[in-house]
């Protein structure tokens, strides 16, 4: 690759989604891209393995219509009023204008809420939990970006109702619970949890945690979060439940939502300089093999090929062989651009003693294998490789929190990127005007106090801007 991930990453990124041909940016709409089979495939791993541990969970799938009435959605005032601006409107029907707009979906808590009024009338019917894979519309007016930022992304949206609000808490903190056991634990992405200030929850919610990861730019990007939204959809909505004593309550709900695409950026965001480095369990193509003959060996080289193929058949791995006429050189070049995570080669030497030679995508070291032990070495491989992925992304995030008591500090932190701790007045509507200002001073968002956490100022502590004494730490930092 011609860019180098760590001197220039945006150029890097742009870069491998080409070469590797994760997606095509010639389409016609803007932030609109054409997903390629290699991240199809990929994304299609990670929406299976989200789906197996929410229905494990108890949830369980439906599908929603992508169009919403304007009147539905404007039932939740707060909502709407988060949502409308990045809205993309259906008006017609054909030539005919409609009597009643649609919005194409930029989330679904006012069509699926409609409905469960309809399905929840008692005790029997909670908790009620499900989610949908789809994909969701906004009309994203800053800059665009492939898996990053776009008009049209692919997510999970999980929707749950509950008797009451201790339920609900519990099903926020199962949701951070998912993340940590996916996103971390398999796709090998360190995250921080943070509770988003009041002007930056979700609309309509009553409190936001949001998993925020870091680009090697040290930029943010913002993973799951998940939503405790109360009573404030249940109310306008009447989603109410008859209690044993015959009264009727309104449920207690929250969302989660797991974004495919974006986190698919994060997970392109571990490659090298040389391409992308995937996890066994995501990769499209677990095993590469690669014969390396010449025409006074090519039999004996393609026998013991096919016969390595039969016995990698036996394992269940996902693999492909290059017979291709490319140099040797050429087929390493590929599939280290693919992330694939084992190459194997079969050259004279390999066909003649048996001893196979295996080479690692994240570490690009190779070692020789006996032929009969080679399926149990690639099945240890796979829990040695996650393992180092996700030690070594944990090692470079860990590298990345600052602390700063002012503005010149922060900035100068800011500088390194990823995230600066700072004394503040207020995670409340108070703190608002600090937040702004900060963000106009160092381009840099509050992100929120840090989950679960019993860090505060200490005594004389001020606020970064306005003075006051600090009642709260908060994490800042710059965010894609």
């Amino acid at each position: 690759m011609k860019n180098k991930k760590n001197e220039n990453f945006s150029e890097w990124f742009t870069e491998i989604i080409q070469d590797a041909e994760l997606c095509d940016l010639r389409s016609e709409i803007k932030g609109m891209v054409v997903n390629m089979p290699w991240a199809v495939m990929t994304m299609k791993k990670m929406y299976a393995i989200y789906e197996a541990e929410l229905e494990r969970r108890g949830h369980r799938p439906a599908l929603f219509p992508a169009l919403i009435p304007e009147s539905l959605l404007a039932k939740e005032s707060e909502h709407v009023k988060g949502f409308v601006p990045n809205v993309l409107w259906v008006t017609h029907g054909g030539d005919k204008e409609l009597e009643e707009k649609y919005a194409l979906r930029p989330t679904s808590e006012t069509i699926m809420y409609k409905m469960y009024a309809l399905w929840i009338q008692g005790l029997k019917d909670l908790p009620l939990k499900i989610y949908q894979s789809c994909q969701v519309w906004r009309y994203e007016t800053s800059a665009t970006r492939p898996f990053l930022r776009g008009r049209e992304f692919w997510w999970i949206e999980a929707h749950d109702a509950f008797a009451t609000k201790e339920e609900a808490e519990a099903q926020v903190r199962e949701d951070m619970e998912m993340t940590e056991l996916i996103m971390h634990q398999q796709f090998g992405i360190p995250f921080i949890f943070f509770r988003r200030p009041e002007w930056d929850k979700f609309p309509g919610a009553e409190d936001t945690f949001a998993a925020d990861c870091l680009m090697p730019d040290g930029k943010i990007v913002q993973q799951p979060s998940t939503h405790l939204l109360g009573q404030h959809f249940s109310k306008p909505f009447n989603i109410q439940y008859q209690d044993e004593t015959g009264k009727q309550q309104y449920v207690w709900q929250t969302c989660y939502g797991p974004a495919i695409w974006r986190i698919y950026a994060s997970i392109i965001a571990q490659g090298d300089d040389k391409g992308l480095v995937l996890p066994f369990s995501l990769a499209p193509v677990q095993v590469a093999i690669v014969p390396i003959f010449k025409k006074e060996n090519e039999m004996v080289v393609k026998d013991k090929t096919h016969k390595i193929k039969q016995l990698l058949l036996q394992g269940n791995f996902r693999m492909e062989v290059d017979f291709s006429g490319d140099t040797p050189g050429a087929k390493f070049y590929k599939w280290e651009l693919k992330g694939v995570p084992i190459r194997v080669e079969i050259g004279e030497k390999e066909a003649k003693t048996g001893m196979i030679t295996l080479a690692r995508r994240d570490t690009g070291t190779k070692e020789q294998v006996e032929e009969s032990k080679l399926l149990t070495r690639i099945n240890e491989l796979q829990e040695i490789i996650r393992k180092s992925l996700i030690n070594k992304a944990d090692e470079y995030f860990q590298t990345k929190f600052y602390v700063a008591g002012t503005k010149e500090e922060l900035k100068e932190k800011l500088k390194l990127g990823g995230f600066v701790r700072i004394p503040f007045c207020s995670r409340d509507m108070d703190g608002k005007e600090c937040a702004d200002y900060v963000k106009a001073e160092t381009v840099a968002d509050i992100r929120g106090t840090k989950f679960d956490s019993d860090e505060k100022p200490k005594l004389g502590e001020v606020c970064i801007h306005c003075g006051k004494p600090a009642t709260v730490y908060v994490y800042a930092g710059r965010q894609y």
